[in-house]
């Protein structure tokens, strides 16, 4: 419907990661595909950005939602000529498996996000944030478990 299969394919050809059954949507817009991974049956939505300076690796079963920011690049402020952090360690990004960012979320750079952990929307995520809880604010705080039901 949306040529999902031939978006797929064609981060592929600019050296993406790309799994099985993926949807990235139209306006999505991702910096450098090569440095992008995405898991199998993930959702990436409208209007979300991967600044993939550095690596970005978003798991399966994720939904990371419209006009969501994943920041992974920064510059050493502590410094007059403000160079760029070439770190990846300080700089990269991991969503985990079966991740849900609601709309909005920016996630800093080198954020690791757990497993099944949702992040609430307008959120803004600095530290990384641990498995299967629900998180929100700004900063993004876990506030209560994600219990299954």
């Amino acid at each position: 419907m949306f040529m999902y299969g031939f978006r797929n394919w064609l981060l592929r050809m600019f050296g993406a990661t790309i799994g099985e059954g993926v949807r990235v949507r139209p306006s999505a817009h991702i910096t450098y595909p090569w440095k992008v991974r995405i898991g199998d049956w993930s959702w990436i939505g409208e209007e979300t950005v991967l600044y993939s300076l550095e690596e970005i690796s978003i798991g399966s079963n994720v939904s990371v939602s419209h006009r969501c920011y994943l920041c992974a690049g920064n510059h050493d402020y502590e410094r007059v000529d403000f160079p760029y952090v070439v770190d990846a360690t300080k700089t990269r990004i991991a969503v985990g498996d079966e991740v849900w960012l609601a709309n909005d979320v920016f996630v800093g750079p080198g954020v690791t996000i757990g497993r099944g952990a949702v992040v609430g929307a307008r959120s803004d995520v600095f530290e990384s944030l641990p498995p299967l809880m629900v998180c929100f604010g700004s900063p993004a705080t876990p506030k209560k478990p994600r219990l299954p039901r």
